[in-house]
């Protein structure tokens, strides 16, 4: 059975992987789907996240990793999933997600929505989260993938010292943030 885990991932954490990992146990294929969520002023574009997910997924073989800008549920229909994989962090999650699931079910009978509840150690961790602590120059090493947290030092460095954000780095600091990740 395939599931669709949808989200803007903006940028992917360890919250993400860890329901993409219990995923993979639970089902024949897991496509991890970047939509593009106009509410929100994305850090980064959608090419550079579906491949931040590429790259902290590459260890599990039935990982599938697309972008999509339209409805769950017509993703689903196109790559013919009959499971949405959610995940949940705190009550304050359930109600959004479950309002969005209902949503779905009047849009298509056929697919369900499986939630997964979050790993106590990452029930507290969010994109928004982790490019707050970020923007103000905190470590964010133990809260997303390697690749992850270079690329928001990257992007956030410049904007530490007065200017516009860019994803470079002079070759130094990115050395030296790469010792500090690791």
């Amino acid at each position: 059975m395939i599931a669709i885990y949808p989200g803007s991932f903006d940028p992917i954490t360890l919250g993400h992987l860890d329901i993409i990992e219990r995923g993979c146990q639970l089902f024949e294929q897991v496509i991890v789907v970047v939509f593009r969520n106009p509410n929100k002023k994305p850090l980064f574009t959608l090419q550079q996240r579906t491949e931040q997910i590429r790259q902290s997924t590459q260890h599990l073989p039935n990982v599938e990793v697309d972008c999509f800008d339209g409805l769950t549920v017509t993703y689903a229909h196109m790559r013919q999933a009959k499971v949405l994989l959610r995940g949940l962090r705190a009550v304050s999650d359930f109600e959004m997600e479950l309002q969005m699931a209902h949503t779905n079910k009047t849009l298509s009978d056929d697919i369900e929505t499986v939630f997964l509840a979050t790993s106590t150690e990452h029930s507290f961790l969010s994109s928004s989260v982790v490019k707050e602590i970020a923007r103000f120059g905190g470590s964010v090493g133990h809260l997303v993938p390697q690749p992850v947290a270079l690329d928001i030092h990257k992007c956030y460095a410049k904007t530490l010292a007065g200017e516009n954000p860019t994803p470079t780095v002079d070759p130094k600091t990115e050395r030296f943030m790469e010792r500090q990740i690791e």
